[in-house]
């Protein structure tokens, strides 16, 4: 008979699989360089809640920082229990996410509910990383979850703006309000994953240099944003200092 615990001790197989699914899915879709303007009722062209194009990089170092740690996982940790918690909530954010990039070029109502549901899942994976192993499970893990943060927000608020729920001005306010939020939330849980923050600041600042010269709002809210978070950030760096020192 199978058990629940000899289940899980497949977890690492299962992330690793789905991690590949993950990682090699750009290769097998068109390339995403945001939702197509005509795919809403009022079209977005450039979306004041959308980053600079550069800032998309970080998908490169979440990749490969994801394909490690799921290999050290199949490698290392396949009977480790503390893994199996993470393993079981990253395999239902990246397993799904593979299909993301293909159903964003069809739907982008669809795209953005199945990227809080990547987001919702990867939060919980950090929640439950093991701090043991912080630069092969926290860090990637906070990394990833950090950028979903910031782009599953970024894909509300063009969505508020394409269905004239809200100006894309205002409509990229309250996206960065609610992504502070969760951002905020996250710190204040996991003060010693810095990781998460850096993902999110990375993104704010893309949506400031994507706002350079446009409205004044939105350049408001994206520094208050970034204060915000930044602060956070240091409170959880100083008290993991402090720890250090005692």
């Amino acid at each position: 008979m199978v058990t629940w615990e000899r289940m899980k001790q497949t977890f690492a197989w299962l992330t690793l699989a789905a991690t590949a699914a993950f990682v090699l899915s750009p290769l097998v879709t068109d390339p995403f360089s945001g939702f197509a303007p005509d795919r809403f009722p009022v079209p977005q062209v450039n979306p004041p809640v959308q980053p600079a194009g550069y800032a998309f990089a970080i998908w490169s170092v979440i990749y490969l920082w994801l394909a490690v740690s799921a290999l050290y996982g199949v490698w290392a940790r396949r009977e480790d229990p503390a893994w199996h918690r993470m393993q079981g909530s990253l395999i239902l954010s990246l397993g799904p996410g593979a299909l993301w990039l293909w159903v964003a070029g069809l739907n982008p109502i669809a795209a953005t509910v199945l990227i809080f549901w990547m987001l919702a899942f990867a939060l919980l994976a950090l929640l439950r990383a093991p701090i043991a192993d912080r630069w092969l499970a926290q860090a990637p893990v906070a990394l990833y979850a950090g950028w979903l943060t910031a782009a599953a927000h970024v894909s509300l608020g063009i969505a508020l703006g394409g269905y004239g729920l809200a100006s894309p001005e205002f409509a990229a306010v309250i996206a960065l309000a609610l992504a502070v939020a969760v951002a905020a939330a996250m710190l204040w849980q996991r003060p010693e994953a810095p990781e998460y923050g850096v993902a999110v600041l990375w993104a704010l600042v893309g949506v400031l240099v994507a706002n350079l010269g446009g409205a004044a709002l939105v350049q408001g809210a994206v520094l208050v944003a970034l204060v915000l978070v930044a602060g956070m950030l240091a409170r959880g760096l100083w008290a993991g200092q402090r720890r250090a020192r005692l």
